[in-house]
């Protein structure tokens, strides 16, 4: 499983970084677009599982390479909204095309019903992940607010609805060199 993560990461770095991005900053520009586009920095750490502290260094890195702006809340000087910039719109864009070209590339030889068989998995695992992780979380609570999410994302395997390796045999493709990969 490990493997498999860390070869996953690999791709979305790559794809991120041929535009520019570290995949880092694509999560933060692709949630704070998901979300209207300004956010305090406390719920964008929340929902990409991240520490406050590690989300705060990277949203100091952005707004130096001017992806975000950053705003203290003038009636609590505690809460820090960020905002993405002209840029960062404009980073993001091509960014995420690239990262949903390298998944359906990977996800390719599956077929449709596979894909969605291995989407419940995924987020069955996660659910005993944070059970074990937190033993009172409600996770019928962290199910129904996630509902929306797992609606969008099956919403985007229809949209984006991959043919099974089967099917892609079929149509001519571009030929493309494979990278080697060094496991060790």
């Amino acid at each position: 499983m490990y493997q498999t993560y860390a070869l996953l990461k690999r791709s979305s770095d790559e794809a991120a970084g041929s535009h520019g991005l570290t995949t880092e900053q694509y999560a933060v520009l692709s949630t704070l677009d998901y979300f209207g586009g300004t956010m305090k920095v406390s719920d964008i750490a929340s929902w990409l599982e991240r520490s406050p502290n590690s989300m705060s260094m990277i949203v100091d890195r952005m707004v130096k390479v001017e992806l975000i702006t950053r705003k203290r809340d003038r009636k609590d000087r505690r809460l820090v909204y960020v905002t993405m910039t002209s840029k960062g719109k404009a980073s993001l864009a091509p960014a995420a095309r690239a990262i949903e070209e390298s998944v359906f590339t990977i996800l390719s030889p599956l077929s449709s019903d596979n894909r969605r068989t291995l989407l419940g998995l995924l987020e069955d695992v996660k659910h005993e992940t944070i059970r074990r992780l937190n033993p009172t979380a409600d996770i019928e609570e962290v199910k129904k607010k996630e509902l929306g999410d797992s609606v969008y994302l099956k919403a985007w395997l229809d949209k984006y609805d991959m043919p099974s390796a089967l099917h892609a045999r079929r149509r001519p493709r571009k030929t493309q060199r494979v990278k080697k990969i060094d496991l060790g």
